[in-house]
Formats: C-alpha cells, sequence, structure tokens
C-alpha cells in the first residue's frame, strides 16, 4: 500500500459507506434483492426468480451483511456468513461439499473442529456501477494492485475490505474463530498487505472461476491487522453495534 500513516481510514469510510447488520426480514429482504441484482440479473450466475430475491437453502442459518452509500442511502453490497445448522451441525456448509475431493485435511479437517466456532463467507456480492472496472464485468468483487493506488495517487479498495472485514466482527461477537472461504489467490495476496493471512486449504477448483477453499482466523485478523486498518475496523465495528441494537428494537425483528 501507499497510504501514509496520518491517512485516517476510519473517517475516509463513514464519508461514503455504512455497514449495517441484516437482522431483521425487511434487511433480509434487501440482501436478497441485492444478491438477485448481482447473481441472477447482472452476472447470471443463477436463474432469476420471479419475486426478485436470491435466497438458498443456507439463508436461514446464515448471519446477513449489507453496505450502504451514505451518499445515495442504497444498498451496494452484502455478504453473509454460513453457520452450522444448530439442530445439525454436522451437517456440511456450502464449501464442504463443493470441495470435498480437494481440501487438503492434513491441514485441516473442517469435520472435527468445534461447529459451532466456524462458518463460511459467502455471496458477496456489490452492485456493478460500486465494482465495476476493466475486466471486471463477470466478477462479483475483485481486488487489484490498482486498489492500492500509486505513491503519488493513493488509493484503498473500502467495499471489499469492508465487508470482509464487517464479516470479521460479527463472527468475532458470535463467538465465531475460524472462517472459510473460496477465493481467488490473488484476494489472498492482497491481504497479505493488510496483515491478514488467508491460508489456502485446497486445491483450485472452477467456481465462476478459479477458486481455492482458504481459512482465515478471526483473533488472527483482528490481532495482526496492521495499524493504518485498525481505525477502519473500529469504524465498521461502531456500525455494526448500531445496527444491531437498532433490530433489537424493531418491531420486524427476527
Amino acid at each position: 500500500m501507499f497510504l501514509p500513516d496520518t491517512v485516517d481510514l476510519g473517517n475516509g469510510f463513514k464519508q461514503y459507506f455504512e455497514i449495517v447488520p441484516a437482522f431483521s426480514k425487511s434487511l433480509k429482504e434487501e440482501v436478497y434483492r441485492v444478491r438477485h441484482e448481482v447473481y441472477c440479473e447482472d452476472l447470471e450466475f443463477e436463474s432469476l426468480r420471479s419475486d426478485r430475491r436470491e435466497t438458498d437453502e443456507y439463508d436461514p442459518y446464515s448471519l446477513h451483511i449489507l453496505m450502504r452509500s451514505v451518499q445515495t442511502n442504497e444498498f451496494i453490497g452484502c455478504t453473509r456468513l454460513v453457520r452450522p445448522r444448530p439442530e445439525d451441525p454436522h451437517c456440511p456448509l456450502p464449501f464442504e461439499i463443493t470441495c470435498a475431493d480437494i481440501l487438503d485435511r492434513s491441514i485441516v479437517d473442517p469435520a472435527k473442529l468445534p461447529r459451532h466456532s466456524i462458518a463460511e463467507v459467502s455471496r458477496l456480492a456489490v452492485i456493478a456501477r460500486y465494482r465495476r472496472r476493466k475486466g471486471e464485468s463477470n466478477t462479483t468483487l475483485g481486488i487489484s494492485d490498482e486498489d492500492f493506488g500509486t505513491l503519488k495517487l493513493p488509493r484503498f479498495p473500502y467495499i471489499s475490505i469492508g465487508l470482509y472485514l464487517a464479516t470479521t466482527e460479527l463472527a468475532r461477537l458470535n463467538g465465531i474463530d475460524t472462517l472459510f472461504v473460496l477465493t481467488e489467490e490473488r484476494l489472498a495476496n492482497h491481504f497479505g498487505k493488510l496483515g491478514v493471512k488467508v491460508q489456502s486449504i485446497g486445491g483450485a477448483i472452477e467456481h465462476h472461476g478459479k477458486r481455492m477453499p482458504s481459512m482465515m482466523s478471526v483473533s488472527g485478523i483482528i490481532n495482526d491487522i496492521r495499524n493504518i486498518i485498525r481505525p477502519l475496523y473500529h469504524t465498521i465495528a461502531i456500525d455494526i453495534k448500531k445496527g444491531i441494537e437498532k433490530c433489537n428494537s424493531d418491531e420486524d425483528f427476527v
């Protein structure tokens, strides 16, 4: 990164974006709407739905996050943490099915971990006009070298990093310490710039492009992120706390 140490990423983030935990019925509907726009209408990864809501069997067992544009007040992105089912904790997470044949169980066997402490990050989606760059017409969201700018023109990928940090804080609040994700190799490399260790746990598969199963430690992320990232994490943590308090007071909270 080329950002000077004096840059406050937390203040920069809140000028443009807000993280909203989607625990209420109405906010979950916004999650499914964003996902339909991205996965079904834009990228055509999934079939169109008559209600324009993209959902699956994992949503009832997931914790959902939204990102809102402060300037337009619209929801522009989302992601989720898929948790094991309380009534059947050994029911596999999505990646455990998709990657069953290529997981390196000498590194980790998810089935042997305490199931209450694991989750999978998935369904990360950002609407087209907030993610589209040259070469990104068929991806949900990417991070490239140019997102971190140059010495003369420093930049920071607030949207992608913001969503991942939000899932980290939400995981921490729910006692989750191991996150699994299907990711591109370059994403792991870019996370390394932030002090985040992303460990590959298997070979690559074809899943809307080449992806590798990887894992991250929630406590490791929080302890090891670079000092320049901490104000951003703190801002996102405050957003999540406020959002949870608001959801708890809403009549449609579920």
